[in-house]
């Protein structure tokens, strides 16, 4: 198991790389995450869905993301609190407060998981969540050491040098967890150093003499994890495009409850294009030649934020100047003319009226639809696939803008094709789409063959942690789990 000192050390990267790495040598590799938390998911072949990450690291195993590989997904909605999703499947929203006290019943999901992975692998690559050095929580924990304890799997644990007092952050951990807690972690590696890796050999030294842990390796920072897809939102806080080199220019709307941004990933590969995603507070830039309003895990009230932040305005305003908006799932919905709410799915229940930019309205009823899809445009039958993942029926389009696989139409333009939107997450990772929307905006000759690329990244990644960490000491630290019954 991989924890780490804090969030965001990096140790969903080296998951990863640990899946490559080991499934390279011939091993079947499943990846595992107890709890997540992010509004980035995917769809899995079983029909549910698990966070963005651990669909990632199923790819660097080679293997079809199952719900079974994150049986615990929260995902934050507006100030309801959390949708809860358990083995895939929706089973109701908590505050912080009230999902304290169903942790305990959720381990046994948990551990059932993890059983049936273990069941079908050599090798279970376990990421655990946040910091474990989070005493306050641990009576309650199935992310980390309280799932650690209860299936006996030894734990590594990463400290992120880069954001400095790796050692303090290490040594400290062991400091405040339980003794039997500091049982389980069995060696560190320390993440992320820029420099000479001589320099910090005495640090190594120091964490190694004052916790008792071994070394399993010092990480150099990998200049090419950008090029990978991201679960985390607060990553997208330094993606501004400066517009000063000529490039066409598009924006990403990033409203506070964001969801799977991740579908934008190829345009920020894309080198003939400059891409911005915009935080409330700064202005859609005059001249955006491409607008998205992305999904949204609360869309009622990032509509709100959306008019909040003046870009109702300046949205009017970029279609005047000729440009372009697209909009998808949530964005989509944004768009039409009505968002009805009438069961309160998202908060209080009602309806707002939408930006009116599409000739379509919105009920957010029934059940969510998780389901991979492909189809073509309608207007010029350029193919795509990707998939659904929304709650809410939106109709009355009398321009569709994709024909799916199953003969049904799907999404919606205006008269002048300026404005479209529809429900497919991952349009624009497949190749075929994205070349024909850069096209509109008048960017020819893309040569990004977007999943190879992601593919390779993958490869010179677990390379890079093979060449810096004991690979094979980190394997001969694995032993089979003994499964405890919850409470």
């Amino acid at each position: 198991m991989i924890q780490g000192t804090g969030s965001d050390v990096g140790k969903s990267l080296l998951v990863a790389a640990f899946a490559r790495v080991f499934t390279r040598r011939g091993l079947r590799v499943r990846p595992f995450k107890p709890q997540n938390m992010s509004n980035n998911a995917a769809v899995t072949t079983d029909g549910g869905e698990i966070g963005r990450a651990q669909a990632l690291q199923a790819r660097a195993a080679r293997v079809a993301p199952s719900v079974h590989m994150n049986p615990v997904l929260l995902k934050p909605q507006s100030d309801i609190g959390s949708q809860v999703v358990v083995q895939g499947r929706v089973v109701g929203t908590a505050k912080a407060r009230e999902y304290q006290t169903m942790k305990p019943r959720l381990l046994g999901a948990v551990l059932e998981s993890f059983e049936r992975l273990a069941g079908e692998a050599d090798l279970i690559l376990v990421e655990g969540a946040g910091s474990a050095s989070e005493v306050n929580l641990r009576a309650a924990d199935i992310a980390n050491m309280g799932f650690a304890r209860a299936a006996d799997v030894p734990v590594v644990l990463v400290g992120d040098i880069d954001r400095g007092g790796v050692i303090a952050s290490l040594v400290g951990t062991q400091a405040v967890i339980d003794p039997a807690d500091s049982a389980m972690i069995v060696g560190f590696i320390v993440n992320r150093f820029r420099g000479d890796p001589s320099l910090f050999a005495d640090g190594m030294k120091m964490v190694a003499q004052h916790t008792g842990w071994q070394s399993l390796g010092l990480v150099p920072f990998f200049a090419d994890a950008h090029r990978l897809p991201a679960e985390d939102a607060l990553g997208l806080t330094n993606s501004k495009a400066t517009g000063d080199d000529g490039r066409p220019r598009i924006v990403v709307l990033a409203y506070p409850h964001i969801a799977n941004f991740d579908d934008f990933d190829p345009l920020r590969l894309e080198p003939n294009v400059d891409l911005a995603f915009l935080r409330p507070g700064e202005p859609i830039p005059g001249d955006a030649a491409l607008v998205i309003l992305p999904g949204s895990k609360a869309t009622i009230a990032d509509l709100a934020a959306l008019r909040d932040a003046g870009w109702e305005i300046d949205l009017k305003a970029h279609l005047r100047r000729g440009g372009h908006i697209l909009g998808i799932c949530g964005g989509y919905q944004m768009l039409g003319r009505r968002i009805s709410d009438p069961d309160g799915i998202e908060g209080p229940a009602g309806s707002v009226d939408g930006l009116g930019l599409l000739d379509v309205d919105t009920v957010l009823e029934g059940d969510k639809v998780l389901v991979e899809i492909g189809g073509e445009t309608i207007v010029d039958s350029v193919p795509f696939k990707g998939y659904e993942m929304h709650i809410g029926r939106t109709t009355g389009s009398p321009r569709p803008l994709l024909r799916l696989a199953n003969g049904k139409d799907e999404g919606a333009s205006n008269d002048s094709g300026t404005v479209a939107g529809c429900y497919i997450h991952g349009l624009l990772s497949d190749d075929r789409q994205r070349q024909h929307w850069l096209q509109r905006i008048g960017v020819t000759g893309s040569a990004l063959d977007y999943e190879a690329d992601v593919d390779a990244t993958l490869d010179r990644l677990a390379d890079h942690v093979e060449k810096h960490i004991d690979c094979d000491r980190l394997l001969a630290l694995a032993r089979q789990p003994s499964f405890k019954t919850p409470g």
